[in-house]
């Protein structure tokens, strides 16, 4: 049995990684939770894990763990990944994501200990892409937007440079935006489903409140992305960056109109200004060939059904 750590575990994509990782019966799941969080998204199936109190923020408790797992593979999943909280909490960005893999970087290091590490960036590092930039490679030059984006390529660049410098086993992931059942109600297309559903059951007036509609995002489904995370674990080249996407943009109208035709409601839309962000990405819509030659992935649960089972999801709990 391998060992697999993954810190993030009970967050939105930790807890699908965990189950797929549960389910294929070659791996031992450790999972790092913090004290006192509920962790709804792993109750059902937390009895089949390993979890140990530990904050990626703090070098030491870092440091035991990973010296006490010796796991063959680190997810590092966890981070502050909230883009307009970022601009309200630089700082907590900044710290959490830039220092947490600091930590985890330096415990492999210092324990010597021979773990392949999966780093999950983002295509929000891409931040400002020109038009004729898109679909977006790797190569693409990164104009990050937000302090989120600036957090993820400093993430980046202390992955790539930890492989180069000491020899640490390293990928780098830029998955483009996902969704799905378990997706926090602060991310737009969770936020969209969760006011329907609301909507449906009386609990809220029939207004769906919206930030910016015109925005372009490369969506796939999260169960899709967690199987992309453990190929790049298990194929990809250390050292390198690889896009995980559909390679499709939707408007973010488009998918407002998708959910409420899912619906059977009569909305209004009123724009709220407090939803739109300092600056923004307009079209962001990715290249995947250089993952797909390495691994064969390719995305394969279409977008409505993402939407449908999100709004399922929702419908079970307002």
């Amino acid at each position: 049995m391998k060992r697999v750590l993954i810190t993030g575990i009970t967050g939105f994509v930790g807890s699908h990684l965990a189950e797929l990782l549960l389910s294929n019966g070659e791996f031992e799941v450790y999972g790092i939770e913090r004290p006192r969080s509920k962790n709804e998204n792993i109750l059902h199936i937390r009895n089949k894990l390993k979890l140990f109190e530990a904050d990626i923020r703090d070098a030491a408790s870092m440091y035991r763990l990973i010296k006490e797992i010796e796991p063959h593979y680190i997810f590092h999943l966890a981070a502050q990944s909230f883009v307009p909280h970022s601009f309200t909490a630089p700082q907590e960005t900044l710290v959490t994501n830039v220092i947490g893999t600091l930590n985890v970087l330096e415990a492999i290091r210092h324990n010597n200990v021979d773990s392949a590490m999966h780093l999950a960036g983002s295509s929000e590092e891409y931040g400002l892409v020109k038009e004729d930039e898109t679909p977006v490679k790797e190569s693409n030059p990164t104009r990050p937007q937000s302090p989120y984006a600036v957090s993820k390529v400093a993430m980046t660049k202390l992955a790539l440079q930890y492989h180069r410098s000491y020899g640490i086993k390293t990928v780098v992931t830029r998955a483009f935006n996902h969704t799905g059942p378990r997706r926090g109600e602060v991310f737009v297309t969770s936020n969209f489903a969760k006011q329907i559903a609301e909507i449906e059951k009386g609990k809220k007036e029939p207004i769906i409140h919206v930030g910016n509609l015109e925005a372009k995002r490369d969506f796939s489904d999260v169960r899709d992305i967690v199987k992309a995370y453990l190929l790049a674990a298990e194929k990809c080249d250390n050292g390198e960056i690889y896009n995980i996407c559909s390679g499709k943009a939707w408007a973010i109208s488009e998918v407002l109109d998708m959910l409420i035709k899912m619906s059977n409601v009569k909305v209004d839309v009123k724009q709220d200004p407090s939803r739109l962000r300092p600056s923004d990405v307009p079209n962001l819509v990715g290249d995947y060939t250089k993952f797909k030659e390495k691994t064969g992935w390719k995305p394969e649960i279409p977008f409505e059904i993402t939407l449908r089972d999100l709004l399922d999801y929702w419908r079970e709990r307002v």
